[in-house]
């Protein structure tokens, strides 16, 4: 049995956001320290990450001064080359400062859509200067709480604007650099624009360069609005379009709570996982957590020790389930491999279907046995089978 130490071939990652949160709420103060980046680089490291990922703010703080940049940015760099972590993703934070109450591309004020865009151009620099492939945009505060204080028509145009700019100049710079749309329903606009990957994946087709960009589910999002994750992220496969994910715990539709993976619903995180590994999605695993209020900085290394932990115990528990044979015979009795078969087969015609007879009563009358699969499913993960 695997002892499900990670290591980087596994190809965990966390952003600095995630282990650096201080534990504020809407109601709570920090309740941690704020957390130097290199300590978190190197915690990481010994934890058996395989990279790091941040927002231009979590590593330089707003107001640096361009000597202050440099320092930071050289002992970040020094700290990674250190360690060996990667720097696979970026992103940008278009929220937290009062300019962006309403929105960073979709704001009502074109002034603050255009500093946006600027805020994101020179972070795509600092990304691809450390070697990252996916830029994520996260549009939290592109929404709105009231119908008549925003025009949804004029916003989706201004946000097709924004991705056909930043695409535009990654193009223009020659860079190897996608970006990937992470949708999610609400919170903290009372109404976010894209909600979900079925929103996200129709707005991309609208893009100029819709090969260049794709989305990052979270787990927490879509279980927000009620979604059955899993669907989701097969969804984005289906369209080529899982450039990266985002991996957390969620119990129900509330408020995004940021569980470490696997502390929400057990069931779905199972299938989630036995579907990116048989997939063969071969993408950063990336972790967006937040741990409680409740736990000191060691209990911060033990949540981000989990999450991995989690997820190598789902793997393993997965393949078992595939392995089974038991599984395999209740698969074809629920007939889940005569999907993949093509309704119209090869050489046959529209007129052949049609001319086909079925015999209701019988077919009609045919069960599918998803409960015993369904069974098995939970025996393996309970860990009796």
């Amino acid at each position: 049995m695997s002892t499900y130490q990670p290591v980087p071939a596994d190809r965990f990652t966390f952003g600095l956001w995630t282990v650096g949160w201080r534990g504020v709420n809407t109601f709570g103060d920090p309740v941690r320290p704020a957390l130097d980046p290199v300590d978190a680089v190197r915690r990481l490291a010994d934890l058996g990450a395989h990279g790091v990922t941040f927002h231009d703010d979590d590593l330089i703080p707003p107001g640096s001064s361009d000597t202050e940049r440099e320092d930071i940015l050289k002992r970040f760099r020094a700290v990674l080359e250190e360690t060996g972590l990667a720097v696979p993703m970026a992103t940008t934070n278009l929220f937290s400062d009062p300019v962006f109450r309403d929105g960073g591309f979709t704001s009502n004020s074109r002034d603050v859509r255009r500093y946006a865009i600027r805020k994101v151009i020179r972070n795509i620099e600092l990304a691809v200067s450390l070697g990252a492939r996916t830029y994520v945009c996260w549009g939290g505060m592109d929404g709105a709480e009231t119908e008549a204080g925003k025009n949804d028509h004029a916003a989706l145009d201004r946000l097709r604007e924004a991705f056909d700019i930043l695409c535009g100049y990654v193009r223009e710079q020659g860079y190897d650099l996608r970006f990937a749309v992470e949708p999610k329903p609400n919170e903290p606009r009372g109404d976010v624009l894209l909600p979900t990957v079925g929103h996200a994946l129709a707005f991309i087709n609208e893009l100029e360069h819709p090969e260049m960009v794709g989305v990052n589910p979270e787990v927490g999002h879509e279980q927000m609005a009620g979604l059955n994750f899993a669907h989701g992220v097969a969804q984005a496969l289906w369209a080529g379009k899982l450039f990266h994910i985002d991996l957390n715990g969620q119990r129900g539709i509330k408020y995004d709570q940021d569980l470490r993976f696997g502390a929400g619903d057990v069931k779905e995180a199972f299938f989630l996982v036995d579907l990116l590994e048989s997939a063969g999605y071969d993408g950063p695993l990336h972790f967006d957590f937040k741990t409680p209020r409740t736990e000191d900085m060691s209990g911060v290394w033990e949540s981000a020790a989990a999450c991995m932990r989690n997820y190598l115990i789902l793997k393993e528990k997965a393949r078992a389930f595939r392995a089974d044979p038991e599984v395999v015979e209740a698969l074809e009795a629920s007939r889940v491999p005569e999907l993949s078969r093509s309704t119209l087969g090869e050489g046959e015609s529209l007129s052949d279907l049609l001319a086909e007879e079925i015999d209701l009563a019988e077919v009609g009358g045919r069960g599918y046995h998803f409960e015993r699969l369904d069974q098995l499913a939970m025996e393996h993960l309970f860990g009796v089978r």
